[in-house]
């Protein structure tokens, strides 16, 4: 990218062609890179001469010479120790550039800010996170005249196509999606939304790299939340943005740098210690998970289980051709509404009730009135948002262990 002051840099145009360049580490394997991706120790030996990427707290960086613009100004753009987790992020998805924020719902923002102008339109459906509907349903509509179009029928291209025109600027799809694990085809989207010239981002947060790769299926632009599996442990608040290089400095020169949210050198420098270990955890949060769907679908006081590792998941099928394992995500619905779910929460023994997931600790959350709340009662139950629907981030515990609070909770109802 060309070396010059913000206030200098052209915003973004989506050109698809020019999109689509291999990484030059795109041969080594997802675990190398996740070890090495944007600083080997013996590579970057004259700038560092460590073995673990260092943390470089400073928020200011001195200029060469009077009319010579450095690599690093000011904190707000970026820093050595969140250029070398953006690489590696960027490196794990395939993706051209990273640019991080303060956390996914800013990285959001900061994308949507950034590409849409008022009277444009973003076509999505209500299958996301709770703070990205709020962004959709109101906050962008009505403080920035740019419209959201949610998509009802989602497996069906034709009904994403309908909603596209002349005014959409992005395509985005939440893949599995929180909280009823829902599937989008990737690949089919991608091309609906290409034949309109449009970019389409995936969120990858539920499934991770490690798991799942948008952009080898088409995907244009991946958004993630650090603070998920990505992090591991809920020590880390932090969010993402892949794509290509030009929208990554429009966002990084023109958005963050004036918004400020952005995600600090030591949460940068956790972060990279803790996408070592990635795919290893992604491996037993989904082997847990499977064991855990699998008990509850049997179980006789759980009315349904979404998780896409079950053959009784509408999309198994497609689950299967996109995903490499179910993930660490399900959910399940008890009888009884929000009595019956507050009755089982308020009986489990090891696992927490928190707000959030992918932590190696097992938690479970009730979307109906802590993340999804802002929907209508219409909205929920086109989204498939039960009273009684409970929604758990299984850990790295053992499994029987897991099974045996859940089954003890259950014996309530």
């Amino acid at each position: 990218m060309e070396n010059k002051p913000f206030f200098l840099r052209d915003p973004w145009v989506y050109k698809p062609e020019a999109e689509r360049s291999p990484r030059p580490d795109a041969r080594l394997g997802f675990e190398t890179r996740a070890l090495h991706a944007g600083f080997h120790p013996l590579r970057d030996v004259e700038q560092f001469r460590a073995f673990a990427p260092p943390l470089i707290q400073s928020m200011t960086y001195p200029y060469p010479s009077f009319d010579q613009f450095p690599d690093y100004i000011y904190g707000r753009s970026k820093t050595p120790t969140t250029s070398v987790l953006e690489e590696r992020l960027a490196s794990l998805e395939g993706g051209q550039a990273c640019v991080t924020a303060g956390s996914g719902s800013q990285a959001l923002f900061n994308l949507v800010f950034t590409i849409a102008r008022p009277g444009d339109n973003v076509v999505t459906t209500l299958n996301t996170f709770g703070e990205g509907y709020k962004q959709a349903a109101s906050i962008f509509p009505e403080r920035c005249n740019v419209e959201f179009r949610f998509v009802k029928n989602f497996t069906d291209p034709k009904a994403w196509d309908r909603l596209i025109d002349k005014r959409t600027r992005l395509v985005w799809v939440e893949t599995p999606s929180n909280p009823v694990l829902l599937v989008t085809d990737i690949a089919a989207i991608a091309e609906v939304a290409h034949a309109h010239g449009v970019p389409l981002m995936v969120d990858n947060t539920t499934a991770t790299a490690a798991l799942q790769q948008p952009m080898s299926l088409g995907a244009d632009i991946v958004l993630l939340s650090l603070t998920k599996f990505l992090s591991g442990n809920a020590t880390v608040l932090g969010g993402a943005v892949i794509g290509p290089e030009a929208l990554v400095e429009d966002i990084r020169w023109n958005t963050t740098e004036f918004v400020g949210a952005i995600l600090q050198p030591f949460e940068a420098w956790l972060m990279l210690h803790y996408l070592e270990t990635l795919s290893l955890r992604m491996e037993r949060h989904s082997a847990n998970a499977q064991k855990v769907a699998e008990f509850l679908e049997n179980h006789p006081k759980v009315r349904k289980v979404n998780y896409p590792g079950l053959k009784s998941h509408p999309q198994h099928e497609l689950s299967q051709k996109q995903m490499k394992s179910g993930g660490g995500l399900l959910s399940f619905v008890v009888p009884g509404g929000m009595s019956g779910a507050a009755a089982v929460m308020n009986h489990l023994q090891l696992i927490v009730h928190a707000v959030t997931f992918g932590t190696s600790r097992s938690i479970v959350m009730h979307p109906r009135t802590i993340t999804h709340e802002h929907m209508t009662q219409a909205e929920r139950d086109v989204a498939g948002i039960d009273d009684g629907l409970i929604r758990m981030s299984v850990g790295l515990e053992d499994a029987n262990d897991l099974i045996a609070d859940l089954d003890q909770a259950l014996h309530i109802l």
